[in-house]
């Protein structure tokens, strides 16, 4: 569909540092005239892992991974739904106020607000960020180095004209993303060491359409997220005519990731190819050889699977964000780390 974009997940370099940044973010989505699609849905994920779900056809804030009750005080469940159901009218008025910003009526549209914060657990060095998107553009997003809004577009103004005459809620927001987010991710980190600090090796395979398209090289099953795959030309690194694909979810909790190589017969004849895999915690690197084209042990590609496997992702993480087309202005505000609430957060009225 037009404008939704599957959720896209940080890569970090290998094989040069051993510091790990942990993340907790929350994903907002509402929408209006998408068929079989909730209305509103919060996903909060550590680490890449979802940890919770709400939507609007449930109405219910749910665990998804049996650590995070631990984290959480017997009222957390409740209290998490109650928010959440407030966010949900919010958006739903965000909606209809930004479309008339836009002098738009019916159609489908996004409305969506990711926020949260990241932790480096060997500097200490934190990050907080909130950004709201519309119809897959950047709408507005929170600057905490100068607890000031930034509007990106002119529709967007108005907006940031309201939230900035707001100080005291900014200054609120400033200590939740540098004290309260922080804390709560360094908790949920340690109730869910088992999980979020464990290495999966994955499976890597070399799919071809026909002998002349391109040569895709798919890992999957890999944990943690952090993964370069990667091509090589006789041994030395190639980066020509090569597409990296996103690190996307899979349904248990590991992840797959795709790189396309173009690669002409000729070539292929003449020079050898081989995928690199590299997983962040694993030493080994996982290597598929590009066979001659007389070999036959490169698999067909299915018409379909990619389109498959991208709406089984979507189906399981259960929320879309917006593709960010530029990050001017909306980087991350790093502050310095310093048993709070962690429930839903409400969100702005646009």
């Amino acid at each position: 569909m037009k404008g939704i974009i599957l959720l896209v997940l940080g890569i970090g370099l290998l094989h040069t540092a051993s510091a790990v940044t942990h993340s907790l973010k929350y994903f907002y989505t509402a929408s209006s005239e998408v068929p079989n699609f909730p209305e509103f849905v919060v996903v909060g994920m550590v680490d890449g892992v979802q940890m919770v779900h709400y939507d609007s056809n449930s109405q219910r804030a749910v665990p998804k991974q049996d650590w995070v009750n631990k984290a959480a005080d017997p009222q957390y469940w409740e209290r998490n739904t109650g928010n959440f159901k407030g966010s949900q009218q919010t958006f739903k008025a965000n909606i209809d106020i930004v479309k008339q910003r836009f002098n738009q009526s019916g159609g489908v549209h996004i409305v969506q607000m990711m926020y949260g914060c990241e932790w480096d657990d060997e500097t200490g060095v934190t990050e907080g960020f909130e950004q709201h998107g519309y119809d897959g553009e950047d709408f507005i997003a929170f600057d905490l180095k100068t607890t000031k809004w930034i509007a990106p577009m002119p529709q967007a103004v108005i907006t940031k004209h309201k939230l900035d005459s707001n100080t005291a809620n900014n200054e609120y927001k400033k200590n939740y993303y540098t004290q309260t987010c922080i804390d709560w991710l360094k908790k949920y980190v340690d109730y869910g060491k088992s999980t979020l600090m464990r290495t999966v090796c994955p499976s890597v395979s070399l799919f071809q359409k026909t002998s002349s398209s391109l040569v895709t090289c798919h890992a999957t099953g890999f944990y943690p997220s952090d993964v370069m795959v990667s091509w090589q030309k006789d041994g030395q690194d190639h980066h020509e005519d090569v597409e990296y694909g996103e690190t996307l979810p899979n349904d248990d909790g590991t992840f797959q990731k795709s790189s396309h190589l173009t690669v002409t017969p000729e070539d292929r004849k003449n020079s050898k190819y081989q995928c690199v895999v590299q997983v962040k915690g694993i030493k080994e690197d996982f290597i598929k050889v590009l066979p001659d084209l007389d070999a036959a042990n490169v698999v067909p590609i299915i018409v379909g699977v990619v389109a498959l496997l991208l709406v089984v992702v979507a189906v399981v993480v259960g929320v879309v964000i917006w593709r960010k087309r530029s990050k001017k202005g909306f980087v991350p505000t790093s502050t310095s780390d310093t048993d709070s609430d962690n429930s839903g957060r409400a969100a702005p009225q646009i």
